[in-house]
Order: C-alpha cells, then sequence, then structure tokens
C-alpha cells in the first residue's frame, strides 16, 4: 500500500510540476508562486474543516521542523523556472537524482533528528541506472 501511495505521489508530482510551470509561463514565476501557494493553504485547510482535525502545537518541537514550507516554496519556484527551461520529463529526473542522493545522505548519517539507515551497497548498481538514464536523457535533449 505504501509503496502504491509512493507512485501515485510520484504521478501527481509529474502533474503539479506541469501545471505549475505553465501558470508560471502565464503569470511569472513568484506572482505563480503566490498562487500556487494560496491555493495549496486553502485546500489544506478545507481538508483540516472537513476531517474535524484539532489543532494541538507541541511546545518541543525543534524550530528547524519548520523550515519545510520554506523549502517548499523554493521547491516550487525552482520547479517552475525549471520546467520552462528544460520541460518536465528532464526536471523531474534531476529532482530524482537530487532527492535520491540527499536521502542516502539524510539516511546513512541519521540527520535532522532520524534515525541512522546505513546505505546498503548493493543499492551502488541501482543508483548507478538511474544515474545512467539521467545522463542519456541529458544528452538527448
Amino acid at each position: 500500500m505504501f509503496k502504491f501511495g509512493a507512485v501515485l505521489t510520484g504521478g501527481l508530482t509529474a502533474i503539479m510540476v506541469t501545471l505549475n510551470g505553465i501558470l508560471a509561463g502565464n503569470l511569472g514565476d513568484f506572482i505563480a508562486l503566490i498562487i500556487i501557494h494560496i491555493v495549496g493553504l486553502v485546500t489544506a485547510g478545507a481538508i483540516i474543516l472537513i476531517k474535524k482535525k484539532k489543532f494541538v502545537f507541541k511546545k518541543d518541537i525543534p524550530f528547524y521542523y519548520f523550515t519545510g514550507g520554506a523549502i517548499g516554496v523554493f521547491l516550487v519556484l525552482f520547479n517552475n523556472i525549471t520546467f520552462n527551461a528544460i520541460g518536465v520529463s528532464l526536471t523531474l529526473a534531476l529532482g530524482l537524482l537530487g532527492q535520491s542522493v540527499a536521502a542516502i545522505i539524510i539516511d546513512n548519517f541519521g540527520l535532522i533528528g532520524i534515525k541512522a539507515t546505513r546505505f546498503d551497497k548493493r543499492k551502488i548498481v541501482g543508483f548507478g541506472i538511474i544515474f545512467a538514464g539521467i545522463v542519456f536523457m541529458i544528452i538527448g535533449s
């Protein structure tokens, strides 16, 4: 079930990057960025209201856990800029490479407060195939 959710997330990400990039191409990167996040805020608020979730603020949460929202703003901005320059497939392929490298480092060293999960050297083959595929995508564009 979780693996299906991850695949679904990937598909939705491709659709989101495409729609956001087209919006940015029509309105400009920064106006689109504001609209995208307002729509996201309204959608999240509606989900919370429909689910009738109570907001409970825990006081012992480290400050840096809240920086994900700021990172998300830059992520959307860079995706919009990149999409309009190189298209959705290469934007997402290079993004996947960056995500994979960052995830391996975070997992292996237990960064940002998570339990360390040592990198299994057998994954190098898979990572190499992904990297080679992205290189071929870059050469072909």
